[in-house]
């Protein structure tokens, strides 16, 4: 009779809610990585929580898939391999699908277009010699500015761009368009006088797209339909106009 108590009991439970700990019917725990320190795309708020386009947009698209999402920070040298080798499901920041990263991880449906821009003197031309560029360390503009044999100054953040131009470290900088656009809200960046010039190599510009691991492939699918969603429902839209000042999509 107990035994019989305890089942119905437990079975009320699950009715109810479910156990303290466990994933609803429906719901999937994802590991979701971002960047910290790359605004307007990822960075923490006043408050300490982390926000930005990426970030809002991921949220949006865990809550129309309706996943638990845990969200952690990484540096940008170590956003895919956390992916590749499955410590995350998600990167939730701009990954080009290039041949280096396909067999790696899976591709959702680009989620903005991105430009990467040169930011040095008007008299200073892409790859002048005796320029040090900055360079976020693992970035495609790192890639890019390696074959061309630059000197280069590496940072570990979109973030840390304007510090290493302002103190002298580096002269000019690639980087990608949006976050020059944040660079120019600094009183100080906007007094180094630095013009910007779109490169229009091929490997730094194109279709930017959250990264998944390849342990999870039916999630693509769920997260290209939820994508597709949250830009005909509004959502999309409304995250746009909060972090970015024109339209991305």
């Amino acid at each position: 009779m107990l035994r019989g108590l305890v089942f119905s009991l437990m079975c009320f439970v699950l009715l109810a809610g479910g156990l303290p700990g466990s994933v609803r019917a429906g719901e999937a725990a994802l590991r979701v990585v971002v960047l910290e320190n790359s605004p307007p795309m990822s960075y923490r708020d006043e408050t300490g929580q982390l926000t930005g386009f990426s970030v809002e947009i991921a949220r949006a698209l865990c809550q129309e898939i309706r996943a638990s999402c845990v969200f952690d920070v990484t540096t940008q040298g170590a956003l895919l391999d956390s992916v590749a080798r499955g410590k995350a499901d998600i990167a939730a920041a701009a990954v080009f699908e290039t041949a280096e990263h396909r067999g790696k991880l899976l591709f959702a449906k680009p989620y903005y277009r991105s430009l990467s821009l040169w930011l040095a003197r008007p008299d200073v031309p892409p790859g002048r010699n005796g320029v040090r560029v900055a360079v976020v360390h693992g970035s495609v503009q790192e890639d890019y500015a390696r074959r061309q044999g630059w000197d280069i100054h590496q940072v570990r953040a979109n973030g840390d761009l304007a510090g290493a131009l302002l103190g002298g470290e580096a002269q000019a900088a690639l980087v990608p368009m949006i976050s020059a656009l944040q660079l120019q809200k600094s009183d100080p960046f906007r007094r180094l006088g630095l013009a910007p010039t779109v490169l229009r190599a091929p490997e730094l510009s194109g279709d930017a797209s959250f990264g998944i691991s390849l342990r999870r492939p039916g999630l693509r699918e769920e997260i290209n339909a939820a994508l597709d969603r949250i830009k005909r429902n509004g959502t999309y839209d409304r995250i746009n106009s909060r972090f970015l000042p024109f339209r991305v999509s």
